[in-house]
């Protein structure tokens, strides 16, 4: 198409048959960006920029995770509620009074599962303290069996150091700061049941406001994000939520059978810790067999190891896949690599939202180029459909 010259390089300017233009530069200092070494180092350039965007946003979030986290998980909780609130909007309740109701279900279930649970434990604790004594002392005469000679004052001294360390300055800064967090907690709680009544009443209404510097294909690629955001979020949290009930049940009908102690308390902290994939299923099975443990002996503890491990096969196996769909499935590798980094960066919490999130992304990158067209470089390649449907 045209070909310029100066001192110090030469431009040459084509046009393809499809009317892209393509810019060629030869000769000068720009020779060494044009040839694949210095493609690469433009690469290699962006990434690291991207990077340190990425890092810089991180920062910024664990800086202010008094706001960033309380919004999250209001965010969730509405998005988990949103079919009941559009639910009571159709009958005619207006919006302010369908948001109360909302709330109002969700306190007195929180606060009956609450109190249920300090009940409980009110009621057997003196019974599973004695216990546990009782369980202390057959390990430590069992200790005195063993070749490595741990005598009575060894472990008298390991409980002096331990009595020691509970009252010295060390432990009470220690305690200073959990009155510290507490508060923090506290002040994350009224902010996200804030949040929660804005997102509740008003959420529709802040999505299109955010949505008005977009036009044409990009406000209809916002308007999918957001859909999808809101419907992954809230398919994950009514399914886990459906798939952890069950699985609290299952667990608890078993612990009861068994007379093991506190079994209301370890079925609820079943169902709280199903919603971290796979190590929640894993740290719940083993509390309920330590309990069982100390309580009934270690056969009564294999077997509720077995009742674990049954429950958690039949949710993995049948009842997950329906209630979850093929939207929702992360391969498992996925899931620990989320995990991993989600407690790294934000600790507990940070392995209850990794998941999420991360199913939020990968919904988001499925309806990119469309209501059913995944971005580009996501799309299948024919030899992988050819396969699936072989293999189907």
């Amino acid at each position: 198409m045209g070909l310029f010259r100066d001192s110090s390089r030469t431009v040459r300017i084509d046009q393809r048959a499809d009317d892209a233009v393509v810019v060629r530069t030869t000769g000068g200092p720009w020779r060494l960006w044009s040839d694949a070494f210095g493609a690469l180092a433009i690469r290699a350039v962006q990434i690291l920029v991207v990077v340190a965007l990425a890092a810089g946003v991180i920062w910024g979030i664990r800086q202010l995770t008094v706001v960033t986290i309380p919004l999250v998980i209001a965010l969730i909780l509405a998005s988990a509620f949103a079919p009941l609130m559009g639910w009571l909007r159709r009958r005619g309740i207006p919006s302010i009074a369908a948001t109360l109701l909302t709330l109002l279900a969700i306190a007195i279930v929180l606060t009956g599962i609450g109190w249920l649970i300090v009940w409980a434990v009110r009621d057997q604790w003196d019974e599973l303290y004695a216990q546990a004594q009782g369980g202390f002392s057959d390990l430590m005469a069992w200790a005195q069996t063993l070749p490595l000679q741990i005598d009575r004052a060894q472990i008298d001294e390991w409980v002096s150091s331990l009595g020691g360390f509970v009252t010295s300055a060390q432990f009470g800064s220690g305690a200073l700061a959990g009155v510290s967090a507490v508060a923090g907690f506290i002040t994350g709680l009224v902010l996200m049941i804030v949040m929660l009544f804005f997102f509740l009443k008003d959420g529709p209404q802040m999505w299109q406001f955010l949505l008005r510097p977009f036009r044409g294909s990009a406000y209809e690629r916002a308007q999918r994000v957001g859909d999808k955001t809101v419907t992954v979020l809230g398919s994950y949290v009514r399914g886990t939520a459906t798939v952890a009930a069950v699985d609290a049940v299952g667990i608890l009908i078993g612990l009861l059978i068994l007379q093991v102690p506190l079994a209301l308390p370890l079925a609820v902290l079943v169902f709280l810790l199903a919603f971290i994939p796979i190590v929640g299923a894993t740290l719940a099975g083993a509390l309920a067999a330590l309990v069982a443990l100390v309580a009934n002996g270690w056969v009564v503890a294999l077997v509720v190891v077995g009742v674990v491990v049954l429950v958690n096969q039949l949710e993995g196996n049948f009842l997950q896949p329906v209630l979850m769909g093929r939207s929702m499935h992360l391969h498992a590798f996925v899931i620990l690599v989320a995990l991993a980094a989600g407690t790294v960066l934000g600790g507990i919490v940070g392995a209850v939202l990794a998941v999420p999130l991360t199913a939020v992304a990968w919904g988001i990158v499925q309806v990119w180029d469309g209501p059913h067209t995944p971005a580009r470089w996501a799309r299948p390649h024919r030899r992988e459909l050819a396969l699936d449907s072989g293999m189907s």
